[in-house]
């Protein structure tokens, strides 16, 4: 399944173009500051001295989790297909902000416990109806992970094609910042108390709950697997303990990169399926810009791990692609300055002695 991404990163060629045309633009050296490092990120994804990110378009994978059973919510599971039909009807955050910033959105069900209407932002792509319940049996099967993959391949063409130059994902799903802990406890190696937050609002006995339910499911796996979880592939992580949604980003995000476009990463649930993906092909990170740092208490832990400067820190912790799409603004920003802000030469300024 993993095989078919052989991501490159981008080429190095340009880089002393792009940081001379950021540096003669009309303004100290680096006092753009981050917009100045997102400019330049885009300008060697695209290969070009003038990146463009007009042509945005958002995806947001939807799923349901079978350890929900397990009372790791506040919400219950039936909340997953009624929050898809408030994205459709355009009335959850991540609708207004898309229909504030003229970005097209599309619902994509990889996993939701219920059968849908069809609608014309709905992309069907259903694996099953829910993952099974991890901490009792391994989460899904090797076909539903490969076909979870390429349910975000296949989203990531469908918008490439269609001219979008810069993708951002989010996540519905009723108990998936369970899941996305789980995922990375085992990817990392950090304690499941240290990987788990409040996810919709849970008191510290809940947190403690779920954190508990995590230990469990992983020595579940370990015994499983014969292994134990830091030796797991790939492969063997998303079957015991992945998520359809989860998996579906990884493999929107590892094709955005197969086809040299970059891509933005909202909240912890995101980030852990980047960091699913970086273990797939490292050089995936090389085409994420990261929107912001939620109020999941792992999140920032996570964003360390890998290295990313968020753009955003707004005490956010909603997902569905929020965080991403309030960044967008900053992200075209950057390739409004680099375009048209004035160079010293041009501008008749004198530059710094």
């Amino acid at each position: 399944m993993f095989k078919q991404f052989t991501i490159q990163a981008p080429l190095t060629a340009i880089e002393a173009e792009l940081q001379q045309k950021i540096d003669g633009k009309t303004k100290p050296l680096g006092a753009l500051g981050e917009l100045e490092n997102i400019a330049f990120q885009l300008g060697r994804i695209q290969q070009t001295s003038t990146p463009n990110v007009s042509n945005a378009k958002m995806v947001v994978f939807a799923a349901d989790h079978g350890v929900v059973a397990q009372g790791i919510s506040l919400f219950p599971q039936e909340v997953t297909p009624q929050m898809v039909m408030n994205f459709l009807m355009g009335g959850a955050a991540v609708s207004v902000f898309c229909e504030q910033h003229h970005v097209p959105l599309r619902v994509v069900d990889v996993g939701v416990n219920a059968e849908l209407d069809e609608h014309p932002l709905l992309g069907d792509r259903k694996v099953a109806f829910a993952s099974k319940d991890f901490s009792q049996e391994a989460a899904m099967s090797a076909e539903q992970v490969a076909q979870s993959i390429q349910a975000g391949v296949d989203e990531a063409d469908l918008a490439i094609d269609d001219g979008a130059n810069l993708l951002m994902f989010g996540e519905m799903g009723i108990g998936n910042t369970c899941v996305s802990s789980c995922m990375m406890t085992a990817l990392i190696g950090v304690s499941a108390t240290d990987s788990t937050g409040r996810g919709t609002g849970l008191d510290s006995a809940g947190v403690s709950h779920k954190a508990q339910i995590i230990e469990q499911s992983l020595r579940r796996a370990e015994l499983a697997t014969g292994q134990v979880m830091s030796e797991w592939s790939a492969q063997t992580l998303a079957e015991q303990v992945g998520g359809f949604e989860i998996l579906a980003m990884a493999g929107a995000m590892l094709q955005s990169a197969q086809r040299q476009t970059a891509f933005v990463v909202d909240g912890f649930i995101c980030s852990v399926a980047l960091l699913f993906a970086q273990k797939v092909v490292p050089n995936v990170r090389e085409y994420a810009i990261f929107a912001h740092q939620s109020n999941e208490k792992a999140h920032k832990m996570l964003l360390s791990h890998l290295s990313a400067e968020p753009i955003l820190s707004l005490d956010l912790r909603l997902g569905e692609g929020s965080g991403a799409i309030l960044a967008y603004p900053l992200i075209k920003s950057a390739c409004i300055f680099l375009k048209n802000m004035a160079s010293f030469e041009s501008a008749g300024v004198s530059d710094s002695k």
